[in-house]
């Protein structure tokens, strides 16, 4: 194990599983930039560093100090040596003080790892949502927990605090809930300059999401509202593996001069396409946050998402929703959701008021600094109250900031 220069800057190593750009990678983006500036009371910068198991698509090539253990997903036996050789490698060069890894294989991946290498500190991040983790991913995750792998665990939604619930209180103690913060995403372009930009009609209803193009996302619910709604348009932006049978489903429609594909986007983009468009809708089938809605709705987007809890948890302020919720898989309430939106002025007004206060409710600044004291250890995870989930649900276990 080398021995560390105890004068440099703290060393931190956020890895995730794939790299391309959807909402994981964008938390370790914002993250990492926030962590290399100082913190409050002149507390030194760290020296961030972003490993991804492999690469995707070139959608996090810019993130500074990047590094890939893989060109492209290890497909056999060889592959995996190949992988694995070089992700050993990888870690012991970057020696990093803290590792933070995210999504499922991130952390049963490189925690051990890292503990091997002599990480002081392990901040495993749980942002996948539980229908994405395969069962035995899952138990290996627990007895990783179990045996003090990860040193805190960081929940992002009170709704992802619940998946653990009935987790040993070994496990559950270490879960700490960190209040998510965003981005805001600020367009350049005005609403007909920036559908110019995208080459899409200036004189259209556009619908339009983003997100990555897996059969999760349920992007097809929203094209085969297009046979319903003859005069809207559609707009996706992202990629991923489900790209191809959403080109086939638009095209067996007959909407395929309907719905545009734009593609993967650097976050800078995004703005503008949230400026293109008149109603953002987000049928996903599982999340832990819904990145993507929330940005959204804080654009001053009305948003239509998926009747489910974590949904309605992000998306409130002070006690009022602020998007449109729906039942997607019904495709006449999914149409009745849309057209309440695009009959009704008054209320888009109203959920665009709401949304755009929910910048304050999520701080980016605040999630920063929460991390900031998890790295150095000054924030601790309460322990879990021995009590029914009934009686819990409503007060997940917080960062403690000792006096």
């Amino acid at each position: 194990m080398p021995v560390r220069d105890k004068t440099r800057p703290t060393r931190l190593l956020f890895v995730q599983t794939q790299a391309e750009m959807a909402g994981a990678q964008e938390i370790s983006r914002i993250l990492g930039a926030g962590l290399s500036r100082p913190g409050p009371a002149g507390e030194p910068a760290c020296e961030v560093h972003h490993l991804f198991l492999y690469r995707k698509s070139p959608g996090c090539d810019d993130f500074p100090n990047v590094h890939f253990a893989a060109t492209e997903r290890p497909r056999s036996a060889l592959d995996a040596a190949r992988f694995l050789f070089r992700l050993v490698s990888l870690m012991r060069r970057i020696d990093a003080d803290v590792v933070l890894p995210f999504q499922h294989y991130g952390n049963i991946v490189t925690a051990p790892l890292a503990r091997l290498f002599g990480a002081r500190r392990i901040v495993a991040n749980h942002v996948s949502a539980p229908a994405t983790i395969s069962g035995p991913v899952r138990l290996i995750d627990k007895w990783l927990g179990l045996f003090g792998f990860y040193d805190v665990m960081t929940v992002n939604s009170h709704a992802t605090w619940q998946d653990y619930m009935a987790y040993p209180p070994r496990y559950r103690n270490r879960i700490v809930y960190v209040p998510h913060g965003f981005s805001r995403k600020a367009p350049t372009l005005g609403k007909a300059a920036a559908r110019r930009h995208f080459g899409i009609p200036a004189d259209v209803t556009l619908l339009g999401t983003v997100a990555r193009l897996h059969p999760l996302k349920r992007i097809d619910l929203a094209i085969g509202q297009l046979t319903r709604l003859p005069d809207l348009h559609l707009a996706i932006a992202g990629q991923g593996p489900d790209g191809e049978r959403l080109r086939a489903i638009a095209t067996e429609l007959k909407v395929e001069d309907r719905v545009h594909f734009l593609g993967e986007l650097h976050p800078d983009e995004i703005g503008n396409v949230l400026a293109c468009l008149d109603i953002f809708v987000f049928p996903s089938a599982a999340e832990t946050f819904g990145l993507a809605a929330v940005e959204a709705a804080d654009a001053g987007v009305p948003v239509i998402a998926t009747d489910m809890p974590v949904m309605r948890e992000v998306l409130r302020v002070d006690g009022e929703d602020c998007a449109v919720f729906a039942d997607v898989t019904d495709p006449a309430a999914f149409t009745r959701a849309i057209r309440t939106l695009t009959d009704d002025p008054a209320t888009c007004e109203r959920l665009s008021h709401l949304g755009r206060r929910l910048g304050a409710l999520h701080s980016l600044d605040a999630m920063v600094d929460c991390y900031r004291d998890l790295i150095a250890g000054r924030a601790l995870a309460l322990p879990l109250r021995e009590n029914s989930p009934a009686e819990a649900k409503d007060t997940p276990p917080v960062a403690e900031m000792p006096p």
